[in-house]
């Protein structure tokens, strides 16, 4: 087990768990339906993660190092490797905030990874500083939903 910590606490995770603090209180607190993000969301959230850390580094605000294992972690997340570790059930409070969290935890604790740190360094990678940095999830979320329907569209319908 690994503790993580924010403002309300710690809290145990398993070591094997991609997802952090955020998304395990979101998963304690919202067990509504059962129901997980499905699968075209997942891989929408990571394109508009991968999208904003390309975006953010050719403006020069964000390194790097943190862009490329963004991106590689992003892309990751957009095969499908970690959708086991999207624990946060589709009915939630808000703007879909808990789901946003979800994929910015397991995009920079896979990010840490890959700099050859370790899961929960947020001074390497941070979820909200570093993946979500000049988004929320009132942009992120209702995008996604978009490119999600787009994708599905073309793939199931045309």
């Amino acid at each position: 087990m690994r503790t993580e910590k924010d403002t309300m606490g710690e809290v145990k995770l398993p070591d094997d768990s991609y997802y952090g603090v955020q998304s395990k209180r979101a998963f304690d607190n919202f067990q509504i339906s059962n129901i997980k993000i499905p699968r075209p969301m997942i891989c929408s959230i990571a394109m508009i993660k991968r999208s904003a850390a390309i975006v953010n580094s050719k403006l020069n605000i964000l390194d790097s190092s943190i862009k490329d294992s963004i991106v590689r972690a992003s892309d990751e997340v957009i095969q499908g490797k970690f959708d086991n570790q999207f624990i946060v059930d589709i009915y939630q409070t808000g703007s879909g905030t808990s789901s946003n969290m979800n994929a910015n935890e397991i995009i920079a604790n896979r990010a840490c990874e890959i700099l050859k740190g370790k899961k929960g360094d947020k001074s390497l990678v941070h979820p909200n500083d570093h993946v979500n940095f000049g988004q929320s999830s009132n942009d992120v979320i209702p995008t996604s939903i978009h490119i999600a329907t787009t994708m599905e569209l073309v793939k199931r319908l045309l």
